[in-house]
């Protein structure tokens, strides 16, 4: 995965994330281009397909809602990369598909900007633009055949079926 970073502070929460308004939808395409509007609404206009959200303490603290790491797919995010998230946040995202890696280290070197490169497997996280490598612990297996397939949903209907 490579793209650029957005760089976000402390306590990004679901209610930022996806504003309350536009909770009535659950569909990734009906909620990313709301994601983020009211903390940067100029984010949706220039975030590309396979950009990373790079973010400080507490990610998607808040509300407990799936609209939240949904509506970050649906901007076309690849990844958020924090110092840390929120529980509830963080087991949504996977339920969903979007990969979320904690690496303090590559939020604190990482200026808006930047291209990053992820691997999942390993938790490598480069910043091509600083010429850094820091690493998160690998996302396991079983969670990355998850993201693979599009989130939890998926993954059971496809267990089920074999």
């Amino acid at each position: 995965m490579q793209g650029r970073a957005f760089k976000y502070q402390d306590n990004v929460d679901t209610d930022v994330i996806i504003p309350a308004r536009y909770c009535t939808a659950y569909h990734k395409d009906e909620l990313g281009p709301h994601c983020l509007e009211d903390l940067d609404p100029t984010f949706v206009n220039r975030v590309k397909p396979g950009d990373f959200i790079v973010a400080g303490r507490n990610f998607g603290c808040g509300s407990s809602r799936e609209n939240a790491p949904l509506a970050i797919l649906g901007a076309g995010v690849g990844a958020v990369i924090a110092i840390s998230f929120a529980r509830i946040f963080y087991r949504n995202s996977i339920n969903v598909g979007l990969p979320i890696l904690e690496c303090p280290e590559a939020v604190k070197a990482t200026i808006e900007g930047d291209n990053l490169s992820i691997d999942l497997t390993s938790g490598a996280i480069t910043n091509l633009t600083r010429e850094k490598t820091y690493y998160s612990a690998p996302i396991p297996e079983r969670i990355r055949e998850i993201i693979d397939l599009g989130g939890l949903e998926v993954y059971v209907r496809n267990r089920l079926s074999q």
